[in-house]
């Protein structure tokens, strides 16, 4: 039965230990996802509460600057250790501190119960870095290790599939796993609960790797081998591959762009919020819903065959439908800034098929690549290209208040119609060179 559903959505997988290993994986992403999606609203509300919302384009700016020793130490440990035996190290690292924030939140004086705001009240800016490293490294360290042990076609299928389990978990852990569900007074033993979960993400890992026959462990190996590259530093070596590769330049850029859209919109959104909601746990309540509902709204478009688009259209077809969809999200924003709810729905829609089809097609891009970058390129795209153009584009956020809002959105309009254009040309060369190495058993870099 349930073989035929996945035939039925995403094609004829190969035989029932390919369906299981591609749902091990789905399961393993929908905790990674749960969790994130479980601290993430609570980082913008504990930061709200803490520092005040004001200085949110600051804290973003900061992330990066915390984010890119990180990367650096993820570098080297790649080198220097098995692939899932990073993923227990990172994952044991996040479990002490998460635990740390716990007990630090719960204190009377630094912690919730004291809601005077100050940017001198550094857990607040902690907190958020320590969100978005998670965000940034273990999702990048998921995909890594989800394409190097799957093939093109075979990516085709199963990638949709781990895509619907990451959404559940977008459902999952705001739904269930927010202040007011749980009747907490702040969300302080959220943070001990994804803890939690991260160590359950551990469990599911280490079954994973036990009962996955090796055979299905292989991943992209052509017969014809691209020259080793030249290494400018074992540490930056993933970013000397970044700027030295037009198609890793090329992946970088579509994530540039659209983080930098995505996000003046996500500002807007945000500040919105926290002038509609007044208490850390109405914010964090809010921003639940608004997780859950990207979830929902990402999984009706994998079931529904979304990502039958890449399967049945191609590579390129599938790259150019989110920035058309952009566009129009933009448009609708600036005709109806003050509205809540229509911008609530605008970040969902944009969140949602932005997870359920562009997130998994950009991800198979990197399957004709080299370890090296897989690993370490795709981690330095990921935080320059997401967390970074994130940072880069708060000096523009800066001065919302100042533009005031109409102006704001208007310039933003005009800079959206820009970069879609500009998103279009890559997506095509982009799309381009991977079919030909696909269809030439080639490594691009």
């Amino acid at each position: 039965m349930i073989e035929r559903i996945a035939a039925a959505l995403w094609g004829n997988f190969s035989s029932k230990e390919e369906l299981k290993k591609f749902f091990l994986l789905a399961l393993l992403f929908g905790l990674i996802i749960c969790t994130y999606w479980t601290m993430r609203p609570l980082k913008d509300s504990i930061f709200n509460a803490m520092v005040g919302g004001q200085y949110l384009w600051l804290a973003k700016i900061i992330s990066v600057f915390v984010i890119a020793p990180l990367v650096l130490l993820y570098s080297k440990l790649v080198d220097m250790f098995p692939r899932h035996i990073v993923f227990y190290l990172l994952n044991i690292l996040y479990i002490v501190i998460a635990l740390c924030f716990l007990v630090a939140f719960l204190q009377p004086t630094i912690g919730l119960a004291n809601t005077a705001t100050s940017p001198t009240r550094y857990l607040g800016w902690a907190w958020y870095a320590f969100v978005e490293s998670y965000g940034s490294l273990l999702v990048a360290l998921f995909w890594a290790l989800a394409t190097d042990i799957t093939l093109p076609d075979a990516a085709k299928r199963g990638f949709p599939l781990i895509a619907l389990f990451g959404q559940l978990g977008n459902i999952i852990g705001p739904y269930f796993l927010n202040t007011r569900s749980l009747g907490f007074a702040t969300s302080a033993p959220i943070v001990g609960i994804a803890a939690i979960i991260m160590g359950i993400s551990c469990l599911v890992m280490g079954f994973f790797r036990y009962s996955t026959p090796k055979q299905l462990l292989v991943g992209y190996h052509p017969a014809v081998e691209t020259e080793k590259v030249k290494k400018s530093s074992v540490f930056f070596e993933g970013l000397w591959l970044l700027f030295t590769h037009t198609y890793l330049l090329g992946i970088f850029l579509i994530i540039t762009i659209y983080e930098i859209i995505v996000t003046v919109i996500d500002y807007h959104f945000m500040q919105t919020a926290f002038a509609t909601f007044v208490s850390e746990a109405d914010v964090s309540a809010f921003l639940a819903q608004y997780g859950y509902k990207v979830g929902i709204v990402s999984s009706l478009c994998v079931l529904l065959g979304i990502n039958n688009i890449q399967r049945h259209l191609g590579m390129k077809a599938s790259l150019m439908l989110l920035p058309v969809l952009i566009l129009i999200a933009v448009v609708a924003i600036k005709f109806n800034p003050s509205s809540l709810t229509v911008v609530l729905w605008i970040m969902v829609f944009s969140k949602a098929v932005n997870y359920a089809l562009n997130q998994p097609t950009i991800k198979q891009l990197y399957i004709p690549t080299s370890h090296d970058s897989k690993y370490k390129a795709q981690a330095w795209i990921d935080m320059f290209g997401s967390r970074g153009s994130k940072a880069g584009i708060q000096f523009f956020n800066a001065f919302r208040n100042r533009l005031g809002v109409n102006l704001f959105l208007t310039i933003t309009l005009f800079m959206t119609v820009g970069c879609v254009l500009t998103w279009f040309f890559i997506a095509v060369f982009v799309a381009n060179t991977y079919d030909n190495a696909i269809k030439e058993s080639k490594v691009i870099c």
